[in-house]
């Protein structure tokens, strides 16, 4: 098998992949609202499993990091489907919220981890070095074509067959691409070349990244970026339902939040390569603006016009995030260690998750709105895009402090 053929394989199966993956992930804003009813749990403790899903997905992404810059990829993908798969059968079988936490909060985290962004993005960087921003947001655009498919589908087996069928058959549709995929088309990238194999006397290793500003600068922009990202996405559909808005618009509203952003994150990685990074992050950043205040002008006055238009908008703003941050972090850093210290900074995007999504369910029970957790999220979004702004290459303040 050639080069070419090879990156071309490699990036359609992380397409796919990356989509089931993210598909079970924003799943769970529909299972969310099936779970608290049914089993009569309230809201802060259902979305409580889910922030337990991304401190778990956060604090795994280093170590898979780290294994994936050194087994490869590929060998990543493989397990991490087995463990997706097995996952999402038990989570079918829950009857507690013990059982919620540990098979979804801890068990389904671990598979999503091995089988999203983290092992891809460093098998895309691998094979696509020069055109890193493009090629990524083609992949990435895989997961706006899972929020579309599967966040819809998993609605119609709830209501046709019951959530735990629905959980079940995610497993089974897991299992039958992810390990095939994986062995069949997914090929680890090529060593580094001469040039390359220099740069590491160039680059900083993780612990050099951590002795640096611009690392907790960008920990920064990935904390408050996914934090109001996680809690929109997370709580879209029950803030919806909320508003009197009918079950099946509020999930439809989820899967145009994924079509929308298939476009976006293509065109978004395009301009990170061709316009820049950080000006793509910002545009994405404010659309995530625009779509909190629309929220709040559906709570006033709830039509699905509105709702459609939020999908929309919200869709556009979270494709800028997922491929640009990767660019931008490699641009600082580089990527002779790009595997460790992308994991390290995927912590704080997943922390961030966490607490977006559990903040907003604690303070619904609270206080019976949303209103406080989307003036947070308006905040948050707006110090991300400072973050952003202000890292600068590391390689460039070594230059500076040796004048």
């Amino acid at each position: 098998m050639n080069v070419r053929s090879a990156a071309s394989q490699s990036l359609v199966a992380t397409f796919v992949t990356l989509g089931l993956a993210y598909g079970v992930w924003y799943a769970y804003s529909v299972f969310l609202v099936v779970l608290a009813e049914e089993l009569h749990w309230s809201r802060s403790l259902v979305a409580g499993a889910f922030a337990v899903f991304a401190l778990v997905h956060g604090l795994s992404s280093p170590p898979l990091g780290w294994l994936a810059d050194r087994v490869g990829p590929r060998r990543v993908f493989m397990t991490g489907g087995a463990v997706l798969a097995l996952a999402l059968i038990i989570d079918g079988a829950i009857t507690r919220p013990l059982h919620l936490y540990l098979a979804f909060g801890i068990l389904t985290s671990l598979g999503v981890t091995a089988t999203a962004l983290v092992p891809s993005v460093i098998l895309i960087r691998g094979w696509f070095p020069r055109h890193f921003g493009t090629a990524l947001g083609i992949a990435s655009a895989g997961i706006g074509v899972g929020i579309f498919a599967v966040v819809p589908f998993c609605q119609v087996m709830i209501d046709a067959i019951g959530w735990r069928w629905a959980f079940r058959i995610l497993g089974i549709v897991i299992a039958l691409w992810t390990i095939p995929a994986a062995l069949i088309l997914v090929r680890d990238p090529p060593p580094c070349s001469a040039d390359d194999a220099r740069r590491p006397t160039e680059e900083p290793t993780l612990a050099g990244a951590l002795a640096h500003g611009p690392f907790w600068v960008l920990a920064i922009a990935q904390f408050c970026g996914n934090f109001v990202c996680q809690m929109l996405l997370v709580h879209q559909v029950a803030f919806l339902v909320d508003q009197g808005i009918p079950v099946m618009i509020a999930a439809s509203a989820g899967g145009l939040v994924g079509l929308s952003s298939v476009f976006a994150k293509v065109g978004s990685g395009w301009a990170a390569d061709v316009i820049g990074r950080r000006p793509t992050f910002t545009t994405g950043m404010v659309f995530v603006l625009l779509s909190v205040g629309l929220l709040d002008v559906i709570a006033l006055s709830p039509h699905s016009t509105l709702v459609y238009i939020y999908g929309v908008l919200m869709g556009i703003g979270y494709a800028a995030t997922v491929p640009i941050m990767p660019t931008v972090i490699s641009h600082v850093f580089g990527h002779a260690r790009f595997g460790a210290i992308f994991g390290a900074l995927h912590l704080a995007n997943a922390v961030g998750g966490a607490v977006g999504a559990w903040l907003a369910g604690v303070v619904f029970d609270t206080t019976g709105s949303y209103t406080a957790a989307f003036a947070a999220a308006a905040i948050a979004a707006v110090m991300a895009i400072g973050a952003v702004w202000m890292a600068q290459p590391t390689r460039v303040l070594e230059q500076r402090a040796e004048q």
